[in-house]
C-alpha cells in the first residue's frame, strides 16, 4: 500500500493549486519519453503528486479541505495530462470519487476517505467488467455476512487508477436485490489481487489499467455504500457529477493534444528539413507548414475554450441556491460538445504533426507517436456519436439529455 505523507500541504487557493500543478507537471514531463521507451510505470510521478497536495483540492471545508471549484480540478488534470496523458488518466477517478462521496455528508466512509486524501492518498477505480452485454452491467456481488460485514466477489477490468491507489472503489451489485453499491477496499486487503500488467493496449500504457480480482474480500459495513436501484434517466435528481467526469476525460484529451502540438512544433523548428521546392532555410518557414500548424492551433484553442466554459457551467450550477434540471443540462451539453470535438481534433492534431515533421519524427527515440497512441486509445472511452445525438435533440426539440451517471 502506498505510504501516506502526513506533511502534505493543503492548497487553499486556485492559484496555489495551478502553480503547484505546473511545477509538478514539469517534473513529470521530464521523464515521460524515457518511461515510454523503457515501459516504466509512472509510480514516482504519482508519489510526487500525492505529496504535493494536488489530490486534496476538492475535499470539503467541513473535513479540513480547501473545497476548490470543480473547474480547478479539471485544469489541474489538463496540466498533468499535457505532461503525461497516462498520469492524467490515472488520477481521473480520484477526482470523480472525491466529488461523489461528498453526498454522504458526515457519514462513513466519507470522513475516513477524506482524511486519507488530505494526507496524500490516491483513490482508484474498479468499475467495468468484461463478458457483459454492455459496459455498464455488473456481475461483481456484495453478499451480507452473518457478522454484518460484506463479502465482495468478482473480477474487474479497465481498473484505471488502481496503480498507486490507497483505496479502490469497486462497483458491485448487492446479492438478491436490484441495488447497486460501491465498496471501498485497499490494495493489500486479503483477497484483493492486482493483475495490472494485463493491460496490453497500444496507448496509455502507463495507466496499467489491467485486472482487479476480488476473491471473497471481506469489507467492513461502513465501507459499503448502498446506492439503491438504478435511477430512471428521465426522472432522476439533477446532477453534474457526469458532466464533471466527462470534463476530466476531455482534459486528458486536450492536454495530450497540446503536448502533441508543442512537441511537433519544436521538432519541425529544430530538426525537420525543408522541402527543396520551398526554397527556405527551415521547414518551419514553409508557407504550407505554417498554415497547417495554424489550423491545428485553432482547433486546440477551440477545445480549450469549450472545456473551460463547460467547467465554468459546472461551477455555476453548483454555486446556485439550487441545482436545477436546466442548469445541470446546460453544463452537461457544453461538456459533451467539448468532449465530442476533442475526440476528433486531438487525434487529428497528434497525427497531423507527422505530416509536417517528416519521416525522421517517427524515430522511436523521440517517442512522438506516444501522443497519437495515447489519444487514440483514450478517446475511445465512450462514443462521441451519442453525444452528438443528445446535442442534436436539444437543438431541434429542446430535449434535455438523460441523466446517465458518468456518461454525459
Amino acid at each position: 500500500m502506498p505510504i501516506i505523507d502526513t506533511a502534505v500541504p493543503v492548497l487553499r487557493t486556485v492559484e496555489d493549486a495551478l502553480d503547484t500543478a505546473t511545477t509538478v507537471a514539469a517534473s513529470v514531463a521530464a521523464g515521460a519519453v524515457q518511461r515510454e521507451i523503457d515501459g516504466t510505470l509512472p509510480t514516482d510521478a504519482l508519489t510526487q503528486i500525492g505529496n504535493s497536495g494536488l489530490l486534496g483540492i476538492l475535499v470539503p471545508a467541513a473535513f479540513g479541505g480547501p473545497d476548490l471549484r470543480r473547474s480547478t480540478a479539471v485544469e489541474v488534470l489538463r496540466i498533468l495530462s499535457q505532461a503525461d496523458a497516462a498520469v492524467g488518466q490515472l488520477l481521473l477517478s480520484h477526482y470523480v470519487l472525491t466529488a461523489a462521496i461528498r453526498g454522504l455528508e458526515s457519514n462513513e466512509p466519507a470522513p475516513r476517505i477524506y482524511r486519507d486524501v488530505l494526507a496524500g492518498a490516491q483513490l482508484g477505480n474498479a468499475s467495468v467488467e468484461r463478458g457483459t452485454r454492455t459496459s455498464v452491467e455488473r456481475k461483481t456481488t456484495l453478499t451480507r455476512r452473518s457478522d454484518g460485514d460484506w463479502e465482495l466477489e468478482g473480477t474487474k477490468f479497465y481498473a484505471t487508477g488502481s496503480l498507486g491507489a490507497a483505496w479502490i472503489a469497486v462497483a458491485a451489485r448487492i446479492s438478491g436485490t436490484d441495488h447497486g453499491a460501491t465498496a471501498f477496499v485497499r490494495p493489500d486487503d486479503p483477497g484483493v489481487i492486482l493483475n495490472l500488467d494485463r493491460w496490453s493496449a497500444f496507448g496509455q500504457r502507463g495507466t496499467a489499467s489491467g485486472e482487479v480480482v476480488l476473491d471473497k474480500v471481506r469489507v467492513a459495513a461502513d465501507l459499503v455504500i448502498d446506492e439503491g436501484p438504478d435511477p430512471d434517466p428521465t426522472s432522476a435528481d439533477p446532477s453534474v457529477l457526469g458532466a464533471f467526469d466527462q470534463a476530466l476525460h476531455t482534459a486528458i484529451d486536450v492536454g495530450g493534444a497540446r503536448a502533441a502540438l508543442e512537441d511537433g512544433a519544436e521538432f519541425v523548428a529544430s530538426r525537420s528539413r525543408p522541402w527543396f521546392e520551398a526554397q527556405v532555410e527551415r521547414a518551419a518557414d514553409e508557407p504550407h507548414v505554417v498554415r497547417r500548424f495554424g489550423e491545428l492551433t485553432a482547433r486546440l484553442y477551440a477545445l480549450e475554450a469549450l472545456l473551460a466554459h463547460g467547467s465554468h457551467l459546472i461551477d455555476q450550477a453548483l454555486a446556485a441556491p439550487e441545482l436545477t434540471r436546466e442548469s445541470a443540462a446546460a453544463a452537461s451539453l457544453q461538456v459533451a460538445a467539448a468532449k465530442a470535438l476533442a475526440q476528433e481534433y486531438s487525434v487529428e492534431i497528434a497525427s497531423g504533426i507527422f505530416e509536417l515533421a517528416g519521416t525522421s519524427a517517427t524515430d522511436a527515440k523521440y517517442a512522438l507517436d506516444r501522443h497519437w497512441r495515447n489519444l487514440r486509445v483514450h478517446t475511445l472511452h465512450d462514443p462521441a456519436r451519442w453525444k452528438y445525438v443528445h446535442l442534436g435533440r436539444h437543438t431541434l426539440d429542446g430535449t434535455l439529455p438523460p441523466r446517465l451517471g458518468l456518461l454525459l
